[in-house]
């Protein structure tokens, strides 16, 4: 799932030009959300250039060790051996004087493909050569994914790996990895290793081939024993056995379960729940819909939620999750420790 920048370009089109054989002559990829910068960046790169070509005519050069002087002289420069050559811009928020590169895009050398890779951020779009980027060539901006985008990802990132995910494991990796789609990435092939082989007798051929919550605990480092989602889970149903139960283990174990690890998490889950209360539908379709949340989830966290809270009380148990994340972080608390915090939350929420 990729966002669309301002000018509609996507991660998708850019790859399905490419693949047409439409290569523009200067790609300018930017952007908060490195992870599609580096994958439209090689795939460019692989689709121009034959493995046995890329050792001549592969050039990478880093902003902060270079300037538009020297990647225009580069991109000059004819092929060895090859119809094409790419010249690769990392690191290019760094570099210098990038106007220079005007006298370039008014003729661009044909036998080149120039790739300026710059992350964590966007070009100045006032600048007259960005206007002759998008004209010349293709200006790609890389927007991070919202948190109720990831789901979706990770779906679309395990189905092209013929990899399906339960929707429990699937909530697990989002909200434990993060929006980081690098690490989210290499977390997601790590599972995929730890799948049987597709067709084996003992897999029960790729059908089986699923990630479950359980791979999710072993692999990626959620708690075997009792983790925060668990607790959400508890407190859905306000079960008050299974809430002391898990609470007294994140006591036990506070390295591995920390308040600041923990308060987020439950957090998020009561913020869902206030949304829910205003959704235009109230049928449990409906309020996945207005969340953006898996139905399965929704249907097993939310709908049993709506039924044990008020929206007042959501309103006020979310007031508290606020102070008490203040309280852990030593304001207005000289001494109550983490332990006594997150059990005065627990029987706040659940009386």
């Amino acid at each position: 799932m990729a966002k669309k920048a301002t000018n509609g370009i996507t991660h998708e089109t850019i790859l399905r030009a490419v693949m047409a054989g439409q290569i523009a002559p200067v790609y300018y990829l930017m952007g908060e959300e490195s992870y599609y910068i580096d994958r439209v960046a090689n795939f460019i790169a692989d689709s121009v250039l034959k493995p046995e070509e890329r050792d001549f005519n592969l050039i990478t050069l880093f902003g902060p060790d270079t300037d538009t002087h020297s990647v225009v002289q580069a991109a000059l420069a004819f092929p060895m051996g090859a119809e094409k050559q790419v010249v690769m811009v990392k690191e290019a928020q760094a570099l210098k004087d990038i106007d220079l590169l005007e006298s370039y895009l008014k003729q661009p050398q044909p036998s080149t493909v120039l790739i300026f890779c710059h992350k964590n951020g966007t070009i100045d779009k006032r600048k007259g050569v960005v206007k002759m980027i998008e004209k010349t060539g293709i200006l790609y901006e890389s927007a991070k994914l919202r948190d109720y985008q990831l789901p979706a990802w990770i779906r679309d990132y395990l189905r092209r790996k013929k990899v399906g995910i339960e929707p429990q494991a699937e909530a697990m990796m989002a909200e434990f990895v993060g929006p980081d789609l690098n690490r989210m990435a290499g977390e997601l092939d790590k599972l995929i290793l730890a799948l049987p082989d597709a067709g084996t007798a003992e897999s029960g051929g790729a059908a089986s081939r699923i990630v479950t919550s359980a791979m999710v605990v072993s692999h990626i480092g959620v708690s075997k024993e009792f983790n925060a989602f668990e607790l959400t889970d508890a407190l859905s149903r306000k079960d008050v056995v299974k809430v002391r139960q898990i609470t007294n283990y994140f006591d036990k174990n506070p390295k591995q379960n920390p308040i600041q690890k923990t308060l987020p998490i439950v957090f998020k889950f009561f913020q869902n729940l206030m949304m829910a209360y205003y959704a235009p539908d109230k049928t449990p379709g409906g309020i996945a819909q207005w969340l953006g949340m898996n139905p399965y989830v929704c249907e097993k966290s939310i709908i049993p939620a709506m039924r044990n809270y008020s929206a007042t009380k959501v309103m006020y148990i979310i007031g508290q999750i606020r102070r008490t994340d203040a309280r852990s972080k030593g304001v207005d608390n000289p001494a109550t420790s983490d332990s006594d915090l997150m059990k005065e939350l627990m029987f706040f929420v659940l009386h």
